[in-house]
This record gives C-alpha cells, structure tokens and sequence, in this order.
C-alpha cells in the first residue's frame, strides 16, 4: 500500500471515530513501534529515532454505562479451556498475559495523575473492551499500544485532551506498565502517542528538568522503503534488559560507553535523514544491531533474533532490531531486486517478510496546542 493511500485510510479511521463519538462511542487506534535507531539507549538517558508501523495496531473502544466495566478479550484474556494440559500450554506459549491488566492500569493511573494534578473528571461510567492484530514478542510494542489507544479514550470521555501536555502521556502509559512489572522506557509510548517519525532525546538533564525527554517529529518522506521481517512464533524478549542494566548502574565502563555509542547511531541518524543519506543510515542500523550485539551477547538475544538479522545482511540489506528481539527492521539500498532476494531467504528460512507501511503523526488541534510553541513548528 502506498503513503497516500496509508494517509487516506487513516483519515477515513479518524472519520469513524468522529462517528462514532456522536453517538457516545470513542474508540481510538494505537499503532506498532518501529525502533529505527537508538534503541535501547533510551531506557539509559540517550536518543531514539522510531516510527508508527500502520502494519499492525491495537483499538480500544468505550461505550458510556451504567456500571465501568471492563471487558476481557475473547482470546488475549482466555479463562476458559477444553483440559489442564490446554491451560499449561497456553501459559507456557503467551504468559500469564492479557489487555484487561493493562486496561485496568492505565485507569488507575490516568485517574491518580488527574487528582494530583487538579484536574477534575465527571461522574460518567464507561464500559472499556480492546483488540489487537499485533504479533506478541515481536518487539513491537503491543502492551503499550493498548494502553496508549486506552489513555486517548480515556482524554475524550472526560474531555481533557486539552489539559494533559502531549509531552507527559509517555509517561502516563510507561506508569501504567511499570504498574505491572513491564521494564520498558520512553521511547515507545512517544512514538505511539505522536505517531509518524519522531526523534528524542532522554538525556539525564532533560528528563530530570522537564520529567520527559525532548521529542521532535519529522516528515515521514523522509524514509526510505523499509521492511520488516519477524518470526510468528519468537521467543520471549522480556528479559534481553537485565544483565547489562545492572552493569550500566554498577558503572562498568564498556557498557556505558557502548551504550553512549548507541545512542550516537540516532543523533548521527537524524542528519542522514534530514540529508537524506541513506548509504549512512543503513551503516548506523548495522552499526546499532552489533552494539547491541557486542553487549547482550548471542545467548541473551537468541538464535532465531539473530538469524533474522543476518537472514537480511546475507543479501546485502542493513538491519537491526525493532525493539527488543522478535522483530526486524530492513533497509534494502539496491532497492527492490535486493527486496525480492530477501523475501525469497525469509520464505526459506521461515520468517515472515513485509513492507513497512509508516503513519503520518496523529495529534489533532487540540494535542498540538499543548506543545510549546517550537515544537509546534515541527508538526
């Protein structure tokens, strides 16, 4: 699908919610993350380049009630099965894992941040029900997409869009899932909650001043094609973090330097694509994958993450994970004979292959007139 037919089919969206919103429904949609360059860095006071991936995304809708409820998935919160050993094998394959939490969370914290901050919410009750067509463990964000389209219902129903800064949600949803034992950081729920292609910056100064990193949209044309390659049944991600986080807080200085390396990949990104430099940018994601690489180590990124990096490297093509492992974001600069090699190797080796498909930014009117008056500029 083409970027103009991506815009016209998310304004047709924006049209249905309207709609909708008429009638007392809000529903919001809240797409994947991609992490084009940075990450992890931003979970360690650096920089990030990421974009909104309109491949896949989650919606929540909100219908006004007589009682707030919230409403399990079908399927992502399950509670029925035909044996014990259905029952283990779902928890062996997906955890102990499912949107009501997350929907649950993010009401909490919406809620606490509301009182604390003065602002008042009507006695209105609402019925809150999701769904996701996000792969799980792929590295895309699919947690944080359904507390992000939550919170943006959450905005309408008690109409305070208008006093809750587009700067602090980020932070709001990363709350909400700190609420349930999610390590994660910024960078993926500031690019779903501005969409389209944002570059940020997390240094200490900036998020010890102003509570938020620095965030500045671009033009999405200013990318070139990409693709994205994942496996359908990934191993988990989760716990890719956790050694070299200890050894960044205990001051080990090959960490820290590599990690300030990382980071580097994005500010060095974000004049290849202001100068469209795009020998450069594919040299900055390999460069950004064998950081991380150098770091993590094989064991703790896993084989199959891995190969799928390499699956692409094989063909020429640059790339890198889009998060955490699961996933991966490709950049093919001969183009789309060099695309077609690789979508022939996924086929064999087993990984699902896919043009990238990026969304423009979502802010309305009302979210921009949030912003200080710089970034407005940007938008």
């Amino acid at each position: 699908m083409s970027p103009n037919l991506d815009g016209i089919r998310w304004q047709q969206d924006r049209k249905m919610e309207n709609d909708r919103s008429e009638n007392g429904i809000i529903e919001h949609k809240s797409y994947a993350r991609v992490g084009l360059l940075g990450n992890p860095s931003d979970v360690y006071y650096g920089r990030a380049i990421s974009f909104s991936l309109g491949n896949f995304w989650a919606s929540v809708r909100l219908e006004p009630s007589e009682d707030l409820t919230i409403v399990p998935h079908p399927t992502h919160d399950l509670v029925q099965f035909n044996s014990l050993p259905h029952l283990v094998n779902r928890l062996q394959n997906d955890g102990y894992y499912g949107g009501v939490r997350l929907l649950m969370a993010i009401c909490k914290i919406f809620y606490s941040y509301s009182k604390e901050n003065d602002i008042n919410l009507h006695d209105g009750k609402f019925k809150l029900s999701y769904d996701t067509n996000i792969p799980r463990q792929t590295g895309l964000s699919g947690s944080s997409a359904i507390v992000c389209a939550a919170l943006s219902c959450l905005l309408d129903f008690y109409k305070v869009r208008h006093l809750i800064k587009v700067e602090v949600r980020p932070n709001l949803i990363l709350n909400a899932e700190k609420e349930l034992g999610i390590v994660a950081g910024l960078q993926d729920r500031v690019a779903q909650v501005y969409g389209g292609l944002i570059y940020m910056d997390f240094s200490k100064k900036h998020i010890e001043d102003l509570g938020h990193g620095l965030y500045r949209p671009m033009n999405i044309d200013l990318l070139p094609p990409l693709y994205l390659i994942y496996a359908e049944n990934p191993s988990d991600s989760g716990k890719i973090h956790s050694t070299v986080r200890q050894r960044w807080l205990d001051g080990d200085k090959f960490i820290i330097s590599s990690m300030e390396e990382v980071a580097n990949t994005a500010l060095e990104g974000l004049t290849a694509l202001l100068e469209k430099d795009y020998t450069k940018l594919a040299s900055l994601m390999n460069r950004n994958f064998d950081l991380r690489r150098q770091m993590f180590g094989n064991d703790a990124l896993g084989a199959l993450n891995i190969e799928m990096v390499e699956v692409a490297r094989r063909v020429g093509a640059a790339s890198k994970f889009t998060g955490s492992g699961g996933a991966v974001v490709v950049f093919c600069p001969d183009g789309p004979s060099q695309a077609k090699l690789l979508e022939d190797a996924c086929e064999k080796a087993g990984f699902v292959f896919q043009p990238v498909k990026v969304m423009p930014s979502f802010l309305n009117e009302v979210d921009i007139e949030t912003l200080s008056s710089k970034l407005k500029q940007t938008i």
